[in-house]
């Protein structure tokens, strides 16, 4: 697992992909390191499915790479809402969930489970 810095050479935003067509269980190909920013990031995720798809994604954060929890979220249609189930995908699907400014993680990955034929994609945008 490769642990992505949000912050580059420049000054700015930043898009960490945390897993790029990914199947199976477990922890997502990449972590995203926001570093000491503590502002709002975005989170996409992109499914394709196979016959009878199903899949339960954690967004789980952590303050040292170590101990994760699953973390607040809200959909951009109720952006003030937040939610901390785990998401259970069964369609192709685009969805976005906003991670809140002010919570305590500093490190960000998404954690697959119960996963039949479900690939990802994924990436956090963080301002």
């Amino acid at each position: 697992m490769a642990l992505v810095p949000t912050v580059g050479a420049s000054v700015g935003s930043s898009l960490v992909t945390l897993c790029t067509a990914q199947t199976g269980t477990g922890a997502s190909t990449n972590v995203a390191d926001r570093g000491q920013r503590y502002g709002p990031a975005l989170l996409t995720i992109v499914s394709t499915i196979g016959a009878t798809p199903t899949v339960t994604v954690d967004i789980q954060c952590s303050v040292d790479n170590a101990d994760w929890f699953n973390v607040g979220y809200a959909l951009p249609a109720t952006p003030t809402t937040l939610v901390v189930a785990s998401l259970t995908i069964t369609t192709a699907v685009t969805g976005r969930y906003i991670l809140p400014p002010d919570q305590p993680w500093r490190y960000c990955r998404l954690n697959l489970s119960a996963n039949t034929n479900v690939t990802l994609t994924s990436t956090l945008y963080v301002p």
